[in-house]
């Protein structure tokens, strides 16, 4: 059967609906930075058509031959995004989507190398020339002490899970601590086009440290 990461790493991808915390340990990403309205910024779209078309060309590397040393059969893993807002600082009004940055990525096996993620980068390019790939980086991602939670309902409805989240990070000795390299970060396990928005599944997580007493 198939890797499927949401199955072997639970932690990470089912949360509960009350929160904990979780410390994430390093994991391979694929990533576009942008920023604008996700319901219709034309780069996010793009973003999306990158990620996904790099994701599955290494998966599928395996029909043609072609697969990464260390290959083995998975399930590509779900749609994340990294969330601020253009000045710098976490988003307070969702109201004002035009003003939201973000980096969407797609978590890869530790089989895809920087070689093997350059390789595929050149086989989509033959495939969709169209397609602007420059805009795509494999990074590894370590984001440590977290709170998370599974939130359940419309994307606009998140701010109450977010207040009990950090509401259950101050009760057991945290704060959040966002920064430049540490953002609201969401993992989406359902598709907003074929799912109504009251029975969205998204991951939220939240960096935290402890608080020095």
């Amino acid at each position: 059967m198939p890797v499927d990461f949401k199955k072997t790493a639970k932690v990470l991808y089912q949360p509960k609906i009350a929160p904990s915390i979780i410390d994430v340990q390093e994991m391979s990403f694929i990533m576009v930075d942008g920023s604008g309205d996700p319901n219709t910024s034309i780069a996010y779209k793009h973003a999306l058509e990158v990620l996904y078309g790099l994701s599955y060309c290494i998966k599928m590397s395996k029909m043609s031959g072609a697969e990464p040393e260390g290959y083995y059969d998975y399930v590509v893993p779900p749609l994340e995004g990294l969330w601020w807002h253009m000045d710098g600082g976490a988003i307070q009004d969702r109201s004002d989507k035009d003003s939201f940055c973000w980096t969407s990525m797609i978590r890869q096996p530790e089989f895809v190398t920087p070689e093997a993620f350059e390789f595929f980068k050149a086989v989509l390019a033959k495939r969709k020339p169209d397609l602007d790939l420059s805009v795509a980086r494999l990074e590894k991602f370590t984001e440590g002490l977290c709170v998370q939670v599974m939130h359940i309902g419309s994307y606009d409805d998140e701010p109450a899970t977010i207040a009990a989240m950090e509401q259950y990070a101050a009760e057991n000795g945290y704060v959040f601590d966002q920064s430049e390299t540490r953002r609201h970060h969401e993992i989406y396990l359902a598709d907003p086009r074929k799912t109504a928005p009251e029975k969205l599944k998204t991951v939220i997580r939240y960096p935290v440290r402890k608080v020095m007493r």
